[in-house]
């Protein structure tokens, strides 16, 4: 386990992610930026916690891809059951750390950062069975897609741009925990060794 847990670079890669993470959360929760949009001519406002949820994504993609294949394939403990509590775990963390600051300032972007993070894990982790290298680029490319031509309107976003929905709507969290436990399912039971 000791291995395991050097091999994924927990205390290297993603304790330092995960505070990074809880830090910008409580700092620039309310901070936002206005850019150009390719649909709509005024523009699009972007949160700046439509971005923070890549330091941790980015994170638990490359702890993944420290895999010792040769060790692994042959270890008596399941790897896969601990690399699933390791995500798991950094989900949750993500989760309280958006939840709680929101709760505690009152923001509503702040609370939203967490429910991104499933989301944008979760396709990391499909993907990362199609491709392991290339995983890394999914959550990343989905969220400048959503900041350039996600709104259809100057603050009304598209159904499938679930990154930029309002915190308080219960089905865009449903959805994205539904995308979590997809990709957790996939990493799991169709990860190449």
């Amino acid at each position: 386990m000791t291995l395991w847990f050097k091999a994924r670079r927990v205390q290297t890669a993603l304790v330092p992610a995960l505070v990074a993470f809880a830090v910008l959360v409580m700092v620039a929760h309310d901070q936002y930026v206005q850019l150009p949009s390719l649909l709509t001519a005024r523009g699009n406002r972007v949160f700046l916690m439509q971005l923070v949820p890549l330091i941790v994504t980015s994170a638990l993609a490359y702890s993944l891809a420290q895999a010792v294949t040769e060790i692994e394939a042959v270890a008596q403990r399941k790897v896969r059951h601990l690399d699933a509590a390791l995500i798991t775990t950094v989900m949750v963390a993500t989760l309280a750390a958006g939840l709680l600051t929101g709760e505690i300032s009152g923001s509503t972007e702040a609370s939203m950062a967490g429910r991104n993070v499933l989301f944008l894990a979760g396709l990391m982790l499909v993907a990362r069975v199609f491709n392991e290298q290339a995983a890394t680029a999914v959550p990343v490319g989905w969220v400048l897609a959503v900041m350039f031509i996600g709104y259809r309107d100057f603050n009304r976003p598209w159904p499938w741009a679930v990154t930029l929905h309002p915190p308080d709507y219960l089905p865009t969290y449903g959805f994205c925990l539904s995308v979590f436990a997809a990709g957790l399912i996939a990493h799991t039971r169709f990860r190449r060794l």
